[in-house]
């Protein structure tokens, strides 16, 4: 009833959003003689608010069409690698005989998965993240879908299949013997994943599992510095998650009837963690629109444009997760199960792995994702890599400007340094 009451009240509201719309250019028209008074400012300001707190929020454009090598532009297309229901696989295509101009070298870069997290935002969110990589790197990105546009005669998906499907992205990526194996950065909530993925790849010897996987801002053991977030998991029985955050999608979505956790749910929950900064924000949004101060209304517009746009998740994959990582702790404890097997990240001998915290991360606390180093107990010690970025919270890890002038050289060396090696010779180190 939740999901069809909120677009009910959405539509309710649409009138009063339209008109607000015509208000605001109506207030600040040319030909309105009193455009210029701060009056008029105001009154246009108010309107264009109202408007941006209750339109619809779409899943934005990544807007990336080249990136810069050497101080030449180079241009790119984004192209779909594979499909499957759920999600999309992405490739950042850099044109190669401008690349290689630049360069002065046709060697081919790293590729690199990175593992855009499945937590309410689109992939985008990462943009920053696949902006800095491009460069030095041929990327490749997880475009999630939005479950509501999933038809249910598509069936579930769920906590296993998403690591199927990273397992799958890494063998359509291939192992590519002269490129050397593809490197797997999980940002976020799929460090899990990804680690479960890389056990399994590297117990059955799989030729493309991944050569390094960074692992950044990750809940592999929650138990350790707990969150807000974690808390609340913690607090709560499973059942309780059951009955409060999952709801059936309505018409006309082409997933009517698929049972989710709401990406507006999950945005409520967002908002409410700090909501004292973002009322301060839409105070400062109208303050910059009525001072005419256009370069910081700009910025506002395009953080929440990419900020309110969330995605569903269905249910299966929430409530495994909820269960699995942040109740039972399964990976950490050593009884995560995938597909009736045990997942093994001791059987991991030769993936590099490579960890980075926020100082100040308050999703994800300091030593959370630093477990992953005591799960994996056969990696040699040469291959293994803990940063903490001092100062920066959670989406600082991933993005912002201590991501490009800091975390991003750290990453970008890890896997220089990781890049081509060959499963024999790391055994061989491993055992000595």
């Amino acid at each position: 009833m939740l999901y069809s009451a909120y677009e009910l009240a959405y539509a309710a509201v649409a009138p009063a959003r339209i008109a607000a719309g015509f208000g605001a250019r109506f207030w600040r028209s040319s030909l309105n003689p009193v455009a210029d008074t701060w009056q008029a400012r105001s009154v246009a300001a108010a309107f264009d608010v109202f408007e941006n707190m209750t339109r619809r929020y779409p899943k934005p454009e990544w807007g990336i069409d080249h990136t810069t090598v050497n101080g030449a532009s180079v241009p790119l297309t984004i192209e779909t690698a594979a499909q499957k229901d759920f999600c999309t696989l992405l490739h950042f295509k850099r044109d190669e005989k401008t690349l290689a101009k630049a360069r002065g070298s046709d060697k081919p870069d790293p590729r690199v998965l990175i593992i855009a997290p499945l937590s309410g935002h689109y992939a985008t969110l990462l943009r920053g993240t696949v902006e800095a990589m491009l460069p030095g790197h041929d990327v490749y990105i997880t475009d999630w879908a939005d479950a509501r546009d999933v038809p249910v005669n598509r069936g579930r998906f769920d906590l296993n299949d998403y690591i199927d499907y990273l397992i799958g992205f890494m063998r359509t990526i291939g192992e590519g013997a002269a490129a050397g194996r593809a490197h797997a950065m999980a940002v976020c909530q799929p460090g899990p994943a990804l680690l479960a993925a890389a056990s399994v790849m590297a117990e059955d010897d799989d030729p493309a599992r991944p050569a390094s996987m960074t692992i950044m801002g990750s809940p592999i053991d929650t138990r350790r510095s707990p969150t807000v977030p974690n808390v609340l998991s913690q607090e709560r029985p499973y059942e309780w998650f059951e009955r409060n955050m999952i709801y059936t999608v309505p018409a006309p979505y082409a997933g009517l009837m698929r049972r989710v956790y709401p990406g507006f749910v999950q945005l409520y929950s967002f908002l409410s963690m700090n909501s004292d900064r973002h009322l301060n924000a839409h105070y400062d949004y109208f303050q910059h629109l009525v001072e005419g101060d256009g370069d910081n209304a700009d910025r506002h517009r395009a953080f929440y444009d990419e900020y309110l746009s969330v995605l569903d998740m269905t249910e299966e994959f929430y409530l495994q997760t909820i269960r699995e990582v942040f109740q039972e702790h399964s990976l950490a404890e050593g009884k995560f199960m995938h597909r009736g097997s045990r997942v093994k990240p001791e059987a991991i001998r030769d993936i590099a792995l490579l960890t980075v915290e926020g100082e100040n991360d308050d999703i994800s606390g300091i030593g959370q994702t630093q477990a992953a180093h005591d799960l994996c107990v056969n990696i040699p010690e040469g291959m293994q890599k803990d940063y903490v970025q001092p100062g920066v919270g959670h989406y600082g890890v991933f993005n912002g400007s201590r991501w490009r002038k800091e975390i991003q050289p750290t990453v970008a060396k890890f896997i220089a340094a990781h890049d081509g090696k060959r499963a024999a010779s790391t055994r061989k180190m491993a055992a000595e």
